[in-house]
């Protein structure tokens, strides 16, 4: 990785960006919430942007396809040393997710950050996280 370019702290494969895309014709624009509940495990769960409230104790990780994605505080502290990325794999989405019913849904890969990205992430703004 570039060291002068910020590590991103999510991305997407193809295969996400084209179902986002699909998503978001069909219902506008969206926003992804990392869920850490009981109900659907830790599967990303994606929403229409206007249908889904941000909460104080919740991080922006970064934005796929265009769509914010955020992760509740305590389950960013648990994995701020990894990079999430979201793909698309056969089966049924999350209940309230809107990939639910398309035959796909989103899940969450993940990879460790190497030192040389926790150095230039130790190094932003603290305050952003």
């Amino acid at each position: 990785m570039n060291s002068t370019r910020e590590p991103q702290r999510v991305i997407a494969t193809e295969t996400a960006l084209a179902l986002i895309e699909r998503l978001t014709r069909a219902h506008g624009p969206l926003l992804f919430h990392q869920s850490g509940g009981c109900c659907d495990g830790s599967a990303p769960m994606c929403y229409p942007e206007c249908e889904f409230l941000v909460g104080d104790n919740d991080v922006k990780l970064g934005e796929i396809g265009g769509a914010p994605f955020y992760i509740g505080r305590g389950q960013f502290d648990y994995w701020k040393h990894t990079q999430l990325i979201i793909d698309v794999v056969p089966g049924q989405g999350g209940m309230f997710s809107l990939d639910n019913g398309t035959g796909e849904r989103f899940l969450a890969r993940s990879r460790l950050f190497s030192d040389e990205e926790l150095s230039a992430l130790a190094s932003q703004d603290p305050s952003r996280y």
